[in-house]
């Protein structure tokens, strides 16, 4: 049962990430990439820090090591993500990005000499496509923003396999802190390398950032790493793809996007993997 709670976290996850590309979009009217990261990230330590704050005072040079290979790595898609978009198309990004699906059971084939389930690769190839169906258009060229953003891919599929690993050793919530702080340092950093201090934002730009700390960073990470104690990173790789699924549906409903045949496709695909993927999960488990 733990594992299908977990499954749907994860779910959750996505659909509220899928609600911040909406909020996300409104951030940038007013704000520039790293104002955005830094923020979030600020929020996200804060609050973080404040729930794990007892924990903190033993925190072990594990953890430590643990919190900033996962920061580095969240920083590093988030701001190779940003700096690929200004170079390659919104779509092209976005498919590209959720190319960490395939790199996951990759990553723990080559560190850990995990084998990877047959079914479980199928779902990774469908979710992919799925991805493709809904953003894909135009030609498929790889330009300096694709570069860029396969790189991002690798960092968010480093990211979840990093997840999934700590958290069966250290405390979720110092995980957690040590990642946002870290994150938020590196964002800082970036803001004054990048010239991005001079903040002019609109009173919806506000909202949209505390929005993206609040709700898609802090509670959709407490959530992320909690659930992955429960599900494999492949599995959790494929699931968490849905947020472009979601992302298309809060485009739809608020943006007022249009749907078209390949987009209805390309999500039925996705939720396809997902259920391939955890099929035989009910075999052998317990409470």
């Amino acid at each position: 049962m733990k594992r299908w709670m977990a499954i749907g976290g994860l779910i959750l996850v996505t659909v509220i990430w899928g609600g911040g590309f909406v909020a996300s979009d409104m951030a940038l009217e007013s704000m520039l990439p790293f104002q955005i990261m830094t923020i979030r990230f600020l929020i996200a330590s804060v609050l973080m820090g404040l729930m794990s704050r007892s924990a903190l005072k033993g925190i072990s040079r594990g953890e430590l090591r643990a919190g900033f290979l996962m920061g580095v790595a969240l920083f590093a898609a988030f701001s190779l993500q940003i700096i690929g978009l200004q170079y390659t198309t919104p779509s092209k990004n976005a498919f590209l990005t959720a190319l960490n699906v395939v790199i996951v059971p990759f990553i723990a084939f080559v560190l850990l000499k995990k084998r990877i389930p047959g079914r479980v690769l199928i779902g990774a190839v469908m979710s992919v496509i799925g991805v493709a169906l809904l953003s894909l258009d135009g030609n498929l060229s790889l330009g300096l923003g694709d570069a860029l953003t396969l790189l991002c891919a690798a960092g968010f599929a480093f990211q979840i396999f990093f997840t999934g690993e700590f958290v069966k050793k250290y405390r979720a919530t110092v995980l957690n802190f040590l990642q946002m702080a870290v994150a938020f340092a590196l964002s800082l950093i970036s803001l004054f390398v990048f010239g991005e201090t001079d903040f002019q934002v609109s009173a919806s730009g506000w909202m949209s950032v505390l929005y993206l700390g609040l709700v898609s960073t802090t509670i959709c990470y407490l959530l992320q790493t909690t659930c992955q104690r429960y599900v494999d990173e492949t599995k959790a790789a494929i699931i968490l793809s849905m947020e472009s699924v979601f992302g298309t549906l809060f485009s739809i409903l608020i943006l007022h996007e249009v749907i078209t045949g390949r987009m209805a496709v390309g999500c039925m695909i996705i939720l396809a993997a997902v259920i391939l993927a955890n099929l035989s999960d009910t075999s052998g488990e317990t409470a």
